[in-house]
């Protein structure tokens, strides 16, 4: 009983603290340090992304199998799996900000390591790929509960949402980059820019702070009082100090998820089900255009041009939506709305609107809901955790994402009757199932909002238990 009385009374010191720190403009020193996050999201997805290019480049020079390859391409993914569990565990004990150096720095001297590797070195280059995707989630993890609890409440959702459309820019950089410097510099010049990162990680040491939120929920009072003072602008001795310690303090211990079944579930199904659909229409997309439409290559690129840049938009556009509805009536909404055009893109494959393809206007309406859900799911799965599990929550919601960017593509895979996964080549007849089979996946991130989730948008995060 004295113990629980202590963790009231820490609790409620806390949250007066707290509450002043949801007073805070977003001043200067707040962008400063989203604008390193953001960073942070840009240069690894960048180095994670560069192996396709590189990639294209070393295939034919080292001779490689499709065995090969497919350790190279889905070791990374691995190593994303494995690093966001173990990130996010970790970030809950030492802190968000740690981990997101370290796991930058994995990440980016892994990545530019590449260029150096020896002609043939493929189990070398698997190792370095794996550590790359495990690096790359090391440092995003973390960085995503960072920007969620430094965001004051009546901001968060519309700047965090935000936040998430810098990890399709470190695709675009990866794409851009290499256009330009692979004809000049060859694949080995592109890999070593993967050392570029390492200068955001030293940015987020030098000037990004810790999380007052976390802080305080480790019970390192005068240190959150002092960031609390800083974000204000006001003396920290004008700031109350909690003085008793909480009962419960953020552990590693992944199991403590499952505390709330209803919320492990969904975390699992929103993002599995999002990553499912994205990737497979993303992978699939082009090689479809072309085939349903008898076109070169080339040509198909172009079209999907189209679908990639509404992603884009509705990364963009969720940053205004989601304060508009809140977080679980948008992530409903563009779930049904997602698996309503995946679902008709694969009907109307082949048919033509005033000679255009019918199939891109409608997988370009998909892709704007489906991924644009993901700058909305992204913070959610944090604000219904709450702090001291923020960190593992973001872990669990990574891992499944891992776990969805290989289900959407190796299911269409198979959906298609192709017998290899690395390189599928559609048929016609499968166009149609598979996209059924993406709409489904949507559909169930839709019901996943509706029945497993809580509303988070206006509401202060909590510091020791999942919002309720």
């Amino acid at each position: 009983m004295v113990a629980e009385g202590e963790e009231r009374m820490a609790e409620q010191t806390s949250e007066a603290l707290l509450s002043l720190y949801d007073d805070a403009p977003l001043n200067a020193r707040y962008w400063v340090s989203f604008a390193i996050a953001s960073g942070v999201l840009v240069l690894d997805f960048f180095d994670f992304f560069l192996i396709a290019f590189v990639m294209s480049a070393i295939g034919p020079e080292w001779h490689l199998t499709y065995g090969q390859g497919a350790i190279i391409l889905y070791g990374a993914g691995v190593g994303a799996i494995v690093g966001s569990l173990v990130s996010g565990s970790l970030g809950d004990v030492f802190g968000r900000k740690q981990l997101t150096v370290i796991g930058t720095f994995i990440c980016a001297i892994c990545a530019g390591c590449i260029g150096f590797l020896p002609t043939g070195a493929w189990i070398w280059l698997a190792t370095l790929r794996f550590l790359v995707g495990f690096g790359l989630a090391a440092g995003v993890t973390p960085i995503l509960p960072m920007v969620v609890e430094q965001t004051p409440t009546r901001w968060r959702t519309g700047v965090t949402s935000f936040f998430v459309v810098f990890a399709s820019a470190g695709t675009l950089l990866a794409t851009f980059t290499s256009a330009i410097l692979l004809h000049a510099f060859g694949w080995r010049g592109v890999a070593m820019t993967g050392f570029v990162a390492i200068i955001v990680g030293i940015l987020v040491w030098a000037f990004v702070p810790e999380s007052a939120r976390w802080l305080a929920a480790k019970g390192r009072f005068a240190q959150a009082r002092d960031e609390v003072a800083r974000a204000l602008g006001r003396s920290r001795d004008s700031l109350p100090l909690p003085t008793v310690r909480p009962a419960v303090q953020p552990r590693a211990n992944l199991a403590e998820l499952y505390h709330s079944p209803r919320l492990f579930w969904q975390t699992i199904l929103i993002w599995g089900g999002s990553a499912s659909a994205v990737y497979g229409y993303i992978l699939w997309g082009p090689t479809i255009i072309a085939l349903a439409l008898h076109l070169e290559p080339a040509q198909a690129a172009k079209y999907y041009l189209i679908i990639a840049a509404s992603g884009v938009m509705g990364k963009i556009l969720m940053c205004f939506i989601a304060p508009m509805m809140g977080r679980r009536a948008v992530g409903v909404v563009f779930g049904l709305l997602a698996a309503i055009g995946l679902g008709l893109a694969g009907y109307y494959n082949s048919v033509l609107v005033a000679g255009f393809p019918l199939f891109v206007i409608l997988t370009g309406a998909s892709a704007f809901f489906a991924e644009g859900g993901f700058s909305n799911l992204a913070p959610y799965t944090i604000e219904q955790y709450g702090v001291s599990l923020g960190s593992r929550a973001s872990g669990l919601g990574q891992a499944a994402n891992g776990v969805g960017k290989i289900l959407g593509p190796l299911a269409l895979a198979i959906l298609a009757g192709s017998d290899n996964i690395i390189a599928p080549k559609a048929t016609a007849e499968a166009v149609f199932p598979a996209f059924v089979f993406l709409g489904v996946t949507m559909f169930v991130v839709a019901l996943a909002f509706a029945f497993l989730g809580v509303e988070t948008h206006g509401r202060q995060i909590a510091l020791s238990h999942a919002a309720e």
